[in-house]
């Protein structure tokens, strides 16, 4: 059998030496590469918002007795007293007609009224049941209750049992659906909305929607 001199032997071991220590030194390069890697691409992934981290919005517009009319942009949650804020109330809005801590639905209107000053009755003889009255009062005829607050309409976002119940056809069980409705689903968006309270048809609705607003 062929055999190696000590020096070849020598030089052959030198070698496979070399060749096991540069291929060990390339892999650990290797690992450490991959690992500088993956931890910058964990530290991405970390840093990027989750869908639940987004910040959604709604869109509302604000009229009325404001400095400044307009739609305005504000995060989900917001209160109507967070709506007004960016608006600016005039001195004569009547911000006791609103409900400042309702929350917001996305596309909702907000009418801020005017303080009514004088809420009284016309002169004698000009108003319903005077002397020159052709009849009974509208909201009279059939029976029914008498028009709300003298003539200003109820927000059916915002009043109470009582205020409710003091439209015509509208009795403390349907007053306190029309409350438990707009808890449940959120603020009636528009007037119509009422309808899909249980026991409210379009007959009752056309007594009511000349009495009723939503803000």
């Amino acid at each position: 059998m062929f055999q190696l001199e000590r020096r070849q032997q020598l030089i052959v071991l030198i070698i496979a030496a070399l060749i096991l220590f540069g291929g060990g030194y390339k892999y650990a390069c290797w690992q450490k590469n991959n690992a500088a890697e993956s931890k910058v691409a964990l530290e991405q992934l970390e840093t990027m918002p989750g869908d639940e981290e987004k910040k959604e919005e709604i869109v509302v517009h604000v009229t009325g007795a404001v400095e400044k009319s307009g739609v305005y942009r504000l995060p989900a949650g917001a209160r109507v007293n967070d709506a007004l804020e960016k608006a600016g109330l005039k001195a004569e809005a009547d911000i006791d007609s609103l409900n400042l801590a309702a929350p917001l639905v996305d596309g909702q209107k907000i009418i801020v009224p005017l303080k009514q000053e004088n809420t009284g009755v016309g002169s004698p003889g000009t108003g319903p049941g005077g002397p020159f009255s052709t009849g009974p009062p509208k909201s009279m005829a059939g029976g029914d209750k008498p028009t709300p607050g003298g003539g200003s309409l109820i927000n059916i976002n915002t009043a109470d049992q009582a205020a409710l119940d003091s439209l015509p056809g509208i009795g403390p069980a349907l007053a306190q659906r029309i409350i438990q409705y707009r808890e449940k689903n959120g603020p009636y968006k528009v007037p119509e909305d009422i309808k899909n309270v249980s026991g409210i048809g379009e007959k009752r609705f056309e007594n009511l929607k000349d009495l009723i607003t939503v803000y």
